[in-house]
């Protein structure tokens, strides 16, 4: 049996894909790129793709399942510019199961319609299942990552003069992007209540002074105290921090909430 392939619609049909993957496991992965770089590595796996198509030898789908791997992993290379090790095996992992639930999401709706595919519709109804599997995924993505963010975290605080460790629970804001305006460090921000309790870590010769801008003020500035050590916990990883600033919020915004402290996303890079 023999197929006729138009290299033209599959390489439309599999960049279109590899975009939608691309987005998908950047936001799983917490990666960003430039458009241009998306773009960029999605062309670059629908031509490797197409490449492996044309090789001569073996079936079909025994070409594609061993150029999986290689296309996956030069695009997020490509994309993303991530390292070779592990980042790059749990990323082309993450593609993979990606590619796995919006394929499967497409079949399903793909059959629905079986009986009115025909030439251009066909590839107009792939597309379009395409670009559903991907709205679908992404929003099952982001609640996820929206359950995980509600107090996922502990930290645990050493205080020298008590010689004991405090345990915070604490929530991720990737928007937090406060810094020191001098050394241009990282700031997590705690409540009062929790500021109260740590008051013994807190030593004058370690005061910063934060500016800050929020949504309801304008401007305002933020007591905070440098930290000797932090440690964060997570799903058994452990990453220690040393020198870590923290700023007192002056506001209510925490005492109804079990979470005392906001953690800086750059404080999780290991």
């Amino acid at each position: 049996m023999y197929y006729k392939l138009y290299i033209d619609s599959v390489f439309i049909l599999q960049m279109t894909s590899n975009l939608y993957l691309l987005l998908l496991a950047g936001k799983i992965l917490g990666c960003t790129a430039t458009h241009q770089r998306i773009c960029l590595g999605a062309a670059a796996g629908a031509v490797l793709t197409c490449v492996f198509l044309l090789i001569p030898a073996g079936a079909v789908g025994v070409r594609l399942l061993v150029g999986a791997v290689p296309v996956s992993v030069c695009m997020l290379r490509i994309t993303f510019r991530i390292k070779p090790g592990k980042s790059l095996i749990h990323g082309s992992l993450v593609m993979a199961g990606c590619g796995f639930f919006s394929g499967s999401v497409m079949i399903w709706i793909l059959n629905c319609f079986r009986t009115i595919l025909n030439g251009r519709s066909s590839m107009i109804m792939t597309l379009v299942s395409g670009y559903a599997a991907y709205r679908i995924l992404k929003k099952i993505i982001k609640g996820l990552q929206r359950k995980k963010a509600e107090c996922a975290w502990v930290v645990t605080v050493y205080v020298p003069d008590l010689q004991q460790r405090i345990r915070i629970k604490a929530f991720l804001d990737t928007g937090n992007q406060l810094a020191d305006p001098v050394s241009g460090a990282p700031v997590c921000v705690i409540s009062r209540k929790l500021a109260s309790a740590m008051r013994s870590c807190f030593k004058a010769e370690k005061y910063h002074a934060i500016p800050f801008q929020s949504v309801g003020r304008e401007s305002g500035i933020l007591h905070a105290y440098e930290l000797p050590e932090l440690t964060i916990e997570d799903q058994g990883r452990r990453i220690r921090k040393e020198q870590v600033i923290l700023a007192v919020c002056d506001t209510h915004i925490f005492e109804d909430s079990i979470c005392q402290m906001i953690l800086h996303p750059r404080l999780l890079e290991d």
